[in-house]
């Protein structure tokens, strides 16, 4: 079976032109405090083509009229580094994992005389020297300079006369079509999610903090085999939870409230997605019933929405119009355009490598995608915020709800909490 790393490098050299190459970094762990760093995180372009977790890698691809090939170059380790952080990865290992031939992985230290060689005519290479530079251009603000224009210096000095590309253009692409292992890795990430979220209706009475409910989370998913959190967790009570990315989790729980968690596992690199609300005594009042039913509905027939050939728009206003039809029903608004006073985000995302992973919107949806459908409803005035969250597939003819298992329905919400 073709390795699936080899797999997305082929799909990505078919939409890149001739005379072209491709270099990507796996980056390294960003700067603490002091002596520490935060926990690496391999750049996820960088993963999807290589399924490597090691930082300071590099990956470059060639590709010409006659052959294309894939070059990695990774740290040789030293005796310092072994004594202190470990070994890095070895050659066989990171040609195991990649599918790039073992006689094609070098030493970083060689990179840049490698590169050199490249441009002179390809020379040992066998190949003609490129004339395209396709990079990772993601900015994290629209004013800073791409990280890999660091991470490349010497290749943007020395050698002007590379057209320079977006490779994110077309990785992006690529990234919304799910194959078999990546529904697996997901599928994984949200069953961990769910046995998380049962851990904090078991504890859900006997807590008196949010934070104590996001450490539940936490310790059962990691307990589960999951590399943690997704992202940061969610834990919302009362009028916090009409705030769409409270994070500070440190206020006291109050009897008569619901707490809305947007939360989610990290499995293989891959997160999932999930929101629930839950009333904090466990038992809806009325007022949270009717406004929770509402959500429920939208999340549901949204799901239901879901096929081939519909586009972000028609969903988006789909599942728009109804939650405004609803909330006329019982008086909350008068007329539909009022919404957005009580609904502020839109219906959900693409959801891989990255929890709002990278896509194209302005497309159709096609099989293979994976998306979330989290509508809402935010009344401040009324301390009450409300999100049904789960994470979708879709397939040839419709969708296929991923999360199903995670329970979302009143009544089993509330046996569930009077059992604990």
């Amino acid at each position: 079976m073709e390795n699936t790393y080899v797999k997305n490098r082929n799909n990505l050299i078919d939409r890149i032109e001739n005379k072209s190459v491709v270099i990507l970094d796996s980056g390294k762990p960003a700067h603490k405090t002091t002596d520490q760093f935060h926990q690496y995180i391999p750049n996820r372009n960088f993963y999807y083509l290589t399924g490597l977790n090691e930082p300071n890698v590099k990956l470059m691809i060639l590709k010409d009229d006659k052959k294309t090939v894939a070059y990695l170059f990774i740290e040789e380790t030293t005796e310092y580094m072994r004594q202190w952080v470990g070994e890095s990865i070895t050659k066989e290992a990171a040609s195991e994992i990649s599918g790039i031939e073992n006689s094609k992985i070098h030493y970083l230290s060689k990179f840049e005389q490698f590169f050199r060689s490249m441009m002179t005519y390809g020379r040992g290479l066998g190949v003609t020297h490129p004339v395209n530079l396709y990079m990772d251009l993601y900015r994290i603000k629209p004013t800073e300079e791409p990280i890999s224009h660091n991470q490349f210096e010497f290749v943007l000095k020395s050698y002007k006369e590379l057209n320079v590309k977006n490779a994110n253009e077309h990785i992006s692409y690529l990234r919304m079509f799910k194959s078999e292992l990546e529904i697996e890795m997901l599928k994984k990430a949200i069953d961990i999610t769910e046995v998380g979220l049962n851990k904090i209706m078991g504890n859900l009475k006997s807590r008196k903090n949010e934070f104590q409910l996001e450490a539940d989370f936490l310790h059962e998913i990691r307990l589960e085999g999951s590399d943690g959190n997704s992202f940061d967790t969610i834990a919302a009570s009362g009028k916090n939870a009409t705030v769409l990315h409270y994070e500070e989790n440190n206020c006291a729980l109050e009897d008569g409230n619901l707490i809305l968690f947007d939360l989610g596992a990290l499995y293989g690199n891959y997160g999932s997605d999930i929101s629930r609300t839950y009333p904090i005594n466990g038992k809806f009042s009325e007022r949270q019933k009717i406004l929770y039913e509402i959500v429920l509905k939208v999340n549901k027939e949204a799901i239901e929405f879901i096929k081939p050939g519909i586009t972000w728009k028609e969903l988006n206003n789909y599942a728009k119009g109804m939650l405004a039809k609803e909330c006329m029903k019982i008086g909350l608004i008068q007329d539909e355009d009022e919404i957005i006073k009580y609904y502020y985000h839109s219906i959900g995302h693409f959801l891989g490598l990255d929890v709002h992973d990278v896509g194209h919107h302005d497309i159709e949806l096609q099989e293979g995608m994976v998306l979330t459908i989290e509508p809402g409803l935010y009344i401040s005035e009324e301390g009450i915020g409300i999100r049904v969250e789960d994470d979708i597939l879709v397939t040839k003819k419709g969708s296929k709800n991923l999360s199903k298992n995670i329970i979302k329905e009143v009544k089993d919400i509330e046996e569930y909490l009077s059992k604990t």
